[in-house]
């Protein structure tokens, strides 16, 4: 197939883990222009683009994707978006779900309005297989239906619902895509794999939740951000697209696996007083996506062992992510879960 010549992207949430590795991705696909929107929460960092942020081809601006002027200076000119922006984390959305709707619902909305009146020829939404609910047997294909359990899942949902209206009553030529769990460097340490590693360097119990057998299929980031760029190639404007390995491990293999590739102490996995809602098992059929050329390239344990390699040798940029705000927020989310 013909690719799409794109003259300048958008990419919102640029700055944060899965969008700056998609940012180096289209540098490298020689796209002439990407402008990256970026608020720079605590999850959003500019060290998340050393190597590139100084790339002749790439122009930052700091703004909110809530924000109609921000996102009208940055979608200016550009031929398509890619929408990363948003809040990620399903135990903060259980703290504060407001500031989940204010981005992943207004924002997403705020976006989408922009890009239509800026004519853009594609905007695809970045969601999560989140939005299916649990799925206890089988795999969820894109045609069922959306079932969320928690504030997170719930928001992504409502903007995808934003999304395909704006397909239906304007037109507006949006993809969406729904990926698994995806890890990999650059990944703030509150998420699941890089918590253990980073407490296991530092000597600190690895808290999991229940009996730890909830069930994940891990998506290593670097095949997530190619199939982003093939659905925004290639995909069917109005349609969703699944992006899966059939990697699926449950949290507490997961955790034993890190312990032997950092040679910690198997005590150190601690259960707890599991999370409200916690969804048991995600699956998702990734064929559709399959169908248009992709498939992954990066097996759970290289991809495991690259992003040990990578935290062990980027202390100093962990350890700048877990700071006050970090221990503030682990002491309210943590402090309460006695061992079941």
């Amino acid at each position: 197939m013909r690719q799409p010549a794109f003259r300048r992207l958008l990419v919102t949430g640029g700055a944060g883990f899965i969008g700056s590795h998609f940012v180096r991705l289209v540098l490298d696909q020689g796209v002439p222009e990407v402008v990256v929107l970026d608020k720079l929460t605590y999850a959003g960092s500019l060290r998340n683009l050393e190597g590139v942020l100084e790339h002749p081809r790439l122009r930052f601006l700091q703004g909110d994707i809530a924000d109609p002027a921000a996102v009208a200076e940055a979608v200016a000119g550009c031929d398509a978006v890619v929408n990363f922006a948003a809040e990620t984390h399903v135990d903060r959305s259980l703290l504060e779900p407001a500031a989940f709707v204010r981005t992943n619902v207004w924002g997403t909305m705020v976006l989408l309005e922009q890009a239509l009146r800026a004519g853009v020829r594609r905007f695809l939404h970045v969601s999560t297989d989140e939005v299916y609910g649990e799925v206890l047997a089988g795999a969820a294909r894109e045609t069922d239906p959306l079932r969320p359990r928690n504030p997170y899942a719930a928001s992504k949902a409502a903007a995808e619902h934003f999304a395909f209206a704006y397909r239906e009553s304007y037109q507006l030529p949006v993809l969406v895509t729904r990926g698994c769990n995806t890890y990999g460097p650059y990944q703030h340490p509150e998420k699941f794999i890089p918590l253990a590693i980073t407490n296991l360097l530092s000597g600190q119990p690895v808290p999991i939740y229940g009996d730890g057998l909830q069930e994940r299929d891990w998506l290593y980031v670097e095949d997530h951000c190619r199939a982003v760029w093939t659905v925004l190639l290639y995909g069917n404007p109005g349609e969703a697209y699944n992006i899966g390995t059939g990697q699926h491990r449950p949290n507490l293999e997961v955790a034993r696996r890190l312990v032997a590739l950092l040679d910690a102490d198997p005590s150190l996995i601690v259960h707890v007083t599991d999370r409200p809602g916690h969804d048991r098992r995600y699956a998702v059929d990734w064929s559709k996506l399959a169908a248009l050329g992709w498939a992954p390239q990066v097996s759970f344990d290289e991809g495991l062992a690259r992003t040990v390699a990578w935290y062990r040798s980027r202390v100093d940029w962990w350890s700048a992510r877990r700071d006050e705000t970090f221990a503030e927020y682990y002491a309210r989310n943590y402090r309460n879960r006695a061992a079941p």
